[in-house]
């Protein structure tokens, strides 16, 4: 899957919010249409459609919600910030890029996991990440693989200056490291895997260096979800049951995760490592409680710092506080009077609490 930022999409007479919620403008209605792409952490919304789970979840809010795979990450972020859909799986970065930079108000309703090594840098013949100084580095440009570059070099004093990124496609990631001139790759799993398998190959950092800081959500609508809970409540009771199967080391849980990697192009042994690099969280309670860690506004100021300097947190931001991003316990980093990305756990706490 490619997680990539893009600039945002700006929309004409952006309303302004205060730190609360908005209040509930939005139609109430009985359909609701949600989409993802594929990556080891939604492949569950896949199977949920599949399964009929969804269905089940749905049925019992009197409601009808579809699930719809788009192969374009981007352009899936894009529909849902032009209104094409009512939710859609992305990272925290981007949709603090896209649908939040660009003045679509949005909450981050299931926190489902965090990269926690399934992101890396590998260099060839060297061993430190110390000696990727003055070296190209390929990589996907505005991309998680950036970030994580961006956050590795702060972590040994240096920075973007001391080496020159090269724009790269993960399509072509594998067969540009087989080549001579190729020496420093940043991507992301299964390339990750492939290309560290290379006998010249050492990761000298990954995404476990940073955890928490590159989280995969299913971003909704706020004004949506507010005229809306039972939208919320039959995605999320219908996540979690998903979510406790693939725990399970179960005959049916070995189906669902079977299933999932069928879908996304690997086996069962394929998949289960790709979840072993990731920080599924298979408990609600677990979600709410990342949800409410003092580390995640300092995470997201990172991310909008980031987002700032490349010249993608919106058009004209005049700096990285432009966009106001909410937390559970009231708190905003950012604009208080532009709050346009809300980290809420009233859903996944309902799940913890056995109230869906």
């Amino acid at each position: 899957m490619l997680r990539t930022f893009t600039k945002a999409i700006c929309l004409a007479a952006a309303l302004t919010f205060t730190v609360s919620p908005p209040a509930a403008t939005a139609a109430e209605k009985t359909e609701f249409k949600v989409c993802w792409s594929i990556y080891v952490g939604w492949m569950p919304w896949g199977y949920l459609q599949d399964s009929g789970i969804m269905k089940k979840w749905a049925d019992k809010y009197g409601i009808d919600v579809e699930i719809v795979q788009i192969n374009d990450y981007v352009e899936s972020i894009n529909q849902y910030t032009a209104g094409a859909y009512d939710g859609c799986s992305m990272t925290n970065m981007d949709a603090l890029s896209i649908p939040a930079g660009g003045g679509v108000d949005t909450t981050a309703l299931i926190v489902g996991d965090y990269s926690n090594g399934n992101d890396g840098i590998i260099l060839k013949d060297k061993g430190k990440l110390q000696e990727i100084k003055g070296q190209n580095v390929n990589l996907v440009e505005l991309s998680v693989s950036h970030y994580l570059l961006a956050r590795a070099l702060d972590s040994v004093g240096m920075s973007e200056r001391d080496v020159i990124v090269v724009n790269t496609s993960d399509a072509d990631m594998i067969a540009a490291y087989s080549t001579s001139d190729v020496t420093s790759v940043v991507t992301w799993n299964p390339l990750l895997s492939e290309i560290e398998a290379q006998k010249n190959a050492t990761k000298v950092f990954d995404s476990a260096g940073i955890p928490g800081e590159i989280i995969d959500v299913m971003m909704v609508n706020t004004e949506t979800l507010a005229a809306n809970p039972s939208f919320g409540k039959a995605l999320t009771g219908a996540w979690y049951e998903v979510a406790a199967l693939m725990a399970s080391d179960s005959p049916e849980g070995k189906a669902a995760r079977t299933a999932m990697a069928e879908a996304s192009g690997t086996d069962l042994a394929g998949y289960d490592a790709q979840l072993a690099t990731t920080e599924m969280f298979y408990k609600p309670a677990d979600a709410v409680a990342f949800n409410q860690s003092k580390e995640l506004p300092q995470t997201m100021k990172f991310v909008a710092e980031f987002l700032f300097d490349k010249g993608i947190l919106g058009e004209g931001a005049p700096s990285p506080e432009f966009v106001g991003v909410a937390f559970p316990d009231g708190s905003v980093y950012g604009d208080p009077n532009n709050v346009k990305l809300r980290f809420d756990s009233t859903y996944m706490q309902m799940a913890a609490d056995g109230a869906l």
